[in-house]
């Protein structure tokens, strides 16, 4: 296949090349004889040039000289450029040999030929891109419209590639005053030409020094920052006026010259982030590639991110189910977009009912099935009791039952913190649903499905949540509302959140996994919400209780003051996974659990609500309905 150029500037370049490897040969020979070049007859010089042209014609186009830019010439061009210089000399030398022996031409000929080659191909690129960079530079240092002056985190590779993208802006955004160094090794050195002033413990000494040139923004260069120097740097920043920004990705530094670039805030993820946990990608590949699974709930939060990662590790068939029209639409269109070649089938179907979900079993034949649709919101589920325990309960027994029922292998539950010591009828209800399924898991048979539960805690920008109540009230200009002063919660991101429930997912058939055991995802440490509060507030370039109030308006009915992942009763085992534990089932007798879950679905269907809160409280001990906010303070 003939390689074609792919423009115009591309041509020029080629014919560029061409005409610079004919002078080259000549130029070698004579920088190697000198004057007695008149020995050598002029036909043969001419002769010997052609040949190197055609050589180098029919070489470099396919060596890929052309693929790169002028503008942004570079170590990888250069190396390319030496291969084909290489390539063609050699090839030059030997043709040369077989046709003539290499008569008249002295044996360091093609080594001389070499380094004038690689100058006369490689000196014009870089040259032109000097010359580019400086007439940028000097563009933007004669704008009228000087750029916000801004400060550095960061004296590594990220902050060198946005210095140099700054520099080729014309009338950029920014102007860089200087850089900060975590660790103070660069302290006193220049990336181009811009100062490492010293670290973040020397900022006031540093602002100080600048007088009126002060940054009026940070921004954070690294991405792997840990969250403790994060909320350092947040409090410094607000300390100085200075807002806080990241780096966007390494692609918006691609612009084009009349592109302007954009950091992005600083995520609240930023801030609770934890180390990224091992995961064991192969083996969740292998758990779901060429199987059909089913995701209940699939249009939330968990569930269209479980769409989405189960869609990339390529099961043979995908079923979607949700009650919602508009959440269903979303879900499937969205994974067609990310995965066209896999079969799906959306199905509009509430879990409540028997028919519904039976009929999408006998359509898919589901293998895996990832049980995350629930009723989960805490005030309005205490208020409509009945409701959270059809969803909740006769919801997730539908699906437990059916996978028995039709041979699927594997069926994952996803619960909650608030399972444990539930003061809430969603916790009550989702405790009963983790209580159902180990009692299957502890009384199938060999071949029969296998019932797994992974319980964690809040998913940040989950509908509902608090971060997002919070961006709504900041944009508002607050007040921000917290419930109470000390309480705290487990936060995950949705993304880290899914790839621990697919991971915790392959070990469902781990001798270690003991029946009925529910898999824990490690939530790192609980965060204070009045903390949570401020912090977000900063990240909105605000100043807490000044620029924006903070109200503390008590706990909301069913509200804990802080979660719990285990309960005391469940006793806690490793598994292969540090960021997993295996909780060791707390035993219910299965018969006695069926009884009393079909006499609260039948006061469920018959919306007496308060028979269903009391028979909740009877079922799960723990749960104390009525129980005031007081006095769950005085008992947490």
């Amino acid at each position: 296949m003939r390689t074609k150029l792919p423009l115009s500037r591309a041509n020029i370049a080629y014919a560029h090349d061409i005409f610079m490897a004919a002078v080259s040969l000549p130029l070698s020979l004579w920088l190697r004889m000198g004057l007695s070049i008149e020995s050598v007859p002029l036909d043969f010089i001419v002769q010997s040039t052609a040949l190197f042209a055609i050589i180098a014609t029919t070489v470099f186009l396919p060596m890929g000289l052309y693929k790169g830019i002028w503008r942004y010439a570079s170590m990888n061009d250069l190396i390319q450029i030496t291969k084909a210089v290489t390539l063609a000399v050699l090839a030059f030398a030997l043709i040369l040999f077989v046709i003539s022996r290499a008569e008249y031409l002295p044996r360091s000929l093609p080594i001389i030929n070499w380094f004038v080659l690689m100058a006369l191909l490689g000196g014009p690129r870089f040259i032109y891109r000097l010359f580019k960079d400086r007439h940028l530079e000097l563009v933007a240092d004669n704008n009228e419209k000087p750029g916000i002056p801004v400060l550095l985190m960061g004296a590594g590779d990220e902050a060198e590639t946005f210095i140099r993208a700054i520099r080729r802006q014309p009338g950029a955004a920014y102007r860089i005053i200087g850089v900060l160094d975590a660790k103070g090794g660069r302290v006193g050195r220049h990336i181009h030409d811009v100062p490492v002033l010293g670290t973040p413990d020397q900022l006031e000494m540093i602002m100080r020094r600048l007088g009126a040139d002060r940054p009026q923004r940070m921004i954070v260069t690294k991405s792997d920052f840990n969250p403790t120097l994060m909320k350092k740097l947040l409090n410094l920043a607000e300390a100085h006026g200075m807002t806080m920004a990241r780096l966007p990705g390494l692609t918006a530094f691609q612009t084009g010259v009349g592109d302007e670039i954009e950091v992005t805030p600083v995520a609240v993820e930023d801030l609770l982030g934890r180390p990224q946990a091992v995961l064991d990608r192969p083996a969740m590949r292998s758990l779901v590639a060429g199987r059909r699974v089913l995701i209940t709930g699939a249009g939330g939060t968990i569930g269209g991110e479980l769409s989405r990662q189960i869609a990339a590790l390529g099961p043979a068939e995908i079923g979607l189910v949700d009650s919602a029209e508009f959440n269903l639409y979303s879900i499937d269109l969205e994974v067609a977009e990310l995965a066209p070649d896999i079969a799906r089938q959306p199905h509009l179907a509430d879990i409540r009912s028997t028919q519904a979900m039976s009929a999408v079993f006998t359509a898919l034949k589901p293998e895996l099935v990832f049980h995350a649709a629930a009723l989960k919101h805490v005030p309005i589920v205490e208020d409509h009791v009945a409701e959270g325990v059809q969803t909740n309960i006769t919801g997730s027994r539908n699906v437990a039952d059916l996978c028995r029922e039709h041979d699927t292998q594997i069926m994952v539950l996803i619960s909650t913190d608030k399972a444990v010591n539930p003061t809430n009828v969603m916790g009550a209800t989702k405790r009963i649903a983790e209580s159902y399924c180990q009692t299957l898991d502890r009384t199938r048979s060999k071949d029969e499905c296998r019932y797994l539960t992974v319980r964690f805690g809040n998913v940040l920008g989950s509908t509902g949540s608090v971060v997002p109540l919070f961006e709504r009230q900041l944009a508002a200009g607050g007040p921000l509302t917290v419930t109470h002063k000390d309480i705290t919660r487990y936060f995950m991101t949705t993304r880290e959140a899914v790839e621990l429930v697919l991971q915790a997912s392959t070990l469902a058939t781990s001798a270690r996994t003991v029946a009925g055991g529910i898999m824990v995802l490690d939530m790192g440490e609980p965060v204070r919400i009045l903390d949570l509060a401020e912090q977000m507030i900063r990240l909105g370039g605000k100043r807490p209780y000044e620029d924006i109030d903070i109200s503390i308006v008590g706990l909301r009915p069913g509200e804990k003051l802080y979660e719990e992942l285990f309960h005391n009763a469940e006793n806690l085992t490793p598994t292969d996974n540090a960021a997993i534990q295996l909780a060791a089932p707390r035993v219910a007798n299965h018969e006695m659990l069926i009884r009393a879950i079909d006499e609260i679905c039948t006061a469920a269907r018959e919306n007496k609500n308060e028979t269903c809160r009391i028979l909740l409280s009877k079922m799960v001990p723990e749960y104390r309905p009525g129980e005031t906010a007081a006095k769950r303070l005085t008992t947490q």
